[in-house]
């Protein structure tokens, strides 16, 4: 049987409590929510944290909401909420396309949105869904709190810009007109993390993609931000040649290693295939031709 090795146990009662505890407890302090992603590398002994800080009665980061011309989610919010949601399924049904491959249903009842970022593993979902539709995430301290985008959020695998006393508790998506989103992604079995994975969105206006937004997961050691494939989109009018290139620049500038899902050059077809579909399905759905 595989067991963590010993630790304290501490219930955060706010999130000031939660900051202030991850103050005084040190570097060897780690938040635990839904504890998916946690909990099992503590039983590999991969993650020996000293002290475990419990936020799961912290109500107040539990939301998703309209607020200031954007989206905003608490990061305590469960996988099963943001696949429910009427805000989401309206602005962005990106976020469900990939709730619906997360896992299985026992984790997404559990696991909040803020640890899926925070672990900031290469293959997770919902880090590709935020690159691609530029989110920024908010994140506290005992000094107040720091807006930082997705792009400058993962430092590396399984690192992220969250520091030794802060804490993630939002997430903020901006509303633009014209916009479509969507998710695709190849899985050995259902709820496996990807082998590949593709985001896309796109704003349309006049018949014109004005900017896009394109992300791949599982292809490369953090989520991978296709830029030079969203410039070729910008100013152009949508085409299935168009989508053809750009998905090729993805495909091109990503980097996958061979292991057990499959070699390098499957995994950039992966990545091209599911880019073009991506982008199929995300500019139907800005153009009002797909529900």
């Amino acid at each position: 049987m595989q067991v963590p090795a010993p630790f304290e146990y501490e219930r955060a009662t706010s999130v000031d409590h939660a900051v202030a505890l991850l103050e005084r407890l040190g570097p060897e302090a780690r938040i635990i929510a839904g504890g998916h992603s946690l909990l099992p590398m503590m039983k590999l002994r991969l993650a020996t944290p000293e002290h475990l800080v419990d936020i799961n009665d912290l109500a107040d980061l539990d939301y998703i909401r309209e607020e200031a011309g954007e989206v905003r989610i608490g990061a305590l919010t469960r996988h099963r909420d943001v696949l429910a949601s009427d805000v989401l399924g309206r602005h962005l049904p990106i976020f469900a396309d990939a709730e619906r491959v997360v896992a299985d249903p026992i984790v997404r009842n559990r696991g909040s949105v803020g640890g899926s970022l925070c672990q900031a593993d290469p293959a997770e979902d919902l880090s590709a869904v935020c690159a691609a539709v530029r989110a920024s995430v908010v994140i506290r301290g005992s000094g107040g709190e720091r807006v930082v985008a997705m792009d400058d959020f993962q430092h590396g695998p399984y690192e992220t810009a969250v520091g030794d006393a802060e804490m993630l508790t939002e997430i903020r998506i901006p509303l633009r007109d014209g916009a479509g989103s969507a998710y695709e992604k190849v899985e050995r079995r259902a709820g496996d993390w990807a082998i590949a994975a593709a985001g896309a969105a796109v704003w349309v206006e006049g018949g014109t993609m004005v900017d896009a937004g394109i992300a791949l997961a599982a292809l490369g050691p953090t989520t991978f931000r296709a830029s030079r494939a969203e410039d070729a989109l910008r100013g152009q009018a949508p085409s299935e040649e168009l989508f053809q290139h750009a998905a090729q620049m993805a495909a091109e500038d990503c980097s996958p290693s061979a292991d057990q899902r499959g070699p390098v050059d499957y995994k950039r077809h992966l990545a091209s295939e599911l880019t073009v579909r991506a982008l199929r399905r995300a500019t139907a759905r800005a153009l009002h031709q797909e529900v």
